[in-house]
């Protein structure tokens, strides 16, 4: 009996192995769509992480590229805003300038017969004054004339010009010179020195300091001078020429009461 029991076991056994190759082939065989589809699952996923990764690269990108728009924009608007400002200010002086053309204009036309008028009276205290440098200060009077009736001369040059000549006869009452000229005396034509001093002393010494004379306003002519100033005089045009230091000097004065003074 228990023989029997054992024989059927083993026979079941033998009888049921050929059974398992063939259950597995047919897992296999049912599960290979679902590993498939598992792969492509797993593909499409794959695919779907990297079109992700480069989206958002791509959108990092578009952020750092809006924010370095941003602050050009930024910068751009505070350039404008500046240049407005310049704007602004430039046509603010352009106002200013054309106004200042219209007055220039009427300013012209008061400053030149006023420049004519001051020429004139320069060419009167010229001949009233104390004779000295005539041929000089006499052309550059007629000089200020003659430009005046230029009209490739600028208005400003014009004035500028007769102010420097009133400089140049304010700054003779203020100094002292020396130099040589040509006088007639005893009917001959002589070579003389001239010492300036300002407009308050005129004298002429020849150069062999055998006649000196000194200007009379007053009166307006020459007058000899004493020959005891020879020495006064000599050492006077010797400062003016720079080739002695500044000294008292004793030299003779006209005064509006006496003939000589000193």
């Amino acid at each position: 009996m228990k023989h029997s029991l054992i024989s059927s076991v083993v026979l079941f056994a033998l009888c049921s192995a050929p059974l398992f190759p063939h259950s597995l082939a047919a897992q296999e065989s049912s599960l290979a769509p679902v590993v498939d589809a598992a792969n492509k699952i797993n593909s499409a996923a794959k695919s779907s992480q990297l079109t992700v990764e480069k989206i958002a690269d791509s959108t990092q990108e578009r952020i750092q590229q809006y924010k370095q728009i941003t602050r050009q924009i930024q910068g751009l608007e505070v350039y404008t805003q500046q240049l407005q400002k310049q704007i602004n200010a430039q046509v603010l002086e352009k106002d200013e300038l054309n106004a200042s053309i219209d007055e220039v204009s009427v300013v012209e036309r008061q400053i030149t017969p006023l420049m004519l008028r001051m020429i004139d009276s320069l060419d009167k205290f010229v001949q009233l004054d104390v004779p000295f440098l005539p041929e000089e200060r006499t052309e550059r009077v007629a000089n200020l004339r003659e430009l005046m009736d230029r009209a490739d001369v600028d208005v400003s040059e014009k004035f500028r010009r007769v102010m420097e000549a009133f400089q140049i006869e304010a700054d003779y009452g203020r100094n002292i010179e020396a130099y040589n000229g040509e006088m007639t005396l005893a009917g001959q034509p002589q070579d003389v020195e001239f010492l300036r001093m300002g407009r308050t002393v005129l004298l002429y010494k020849t150069r062999d300091g055998s006649s000196m004379g000194v200007w009379n306003q007053e009166q307006r002519e020459w007058q000899v001078l004493d020959p005891s100033y020879a020495s006064n005089v000599q050492e006077a045009i010797r400062v003016a020429r720079k080739q002695l230091a500044p000294d008292l000097l004793m030299l003779p004065v006209f005064t509006s009461t006496s003939s000589i003074g000193e």
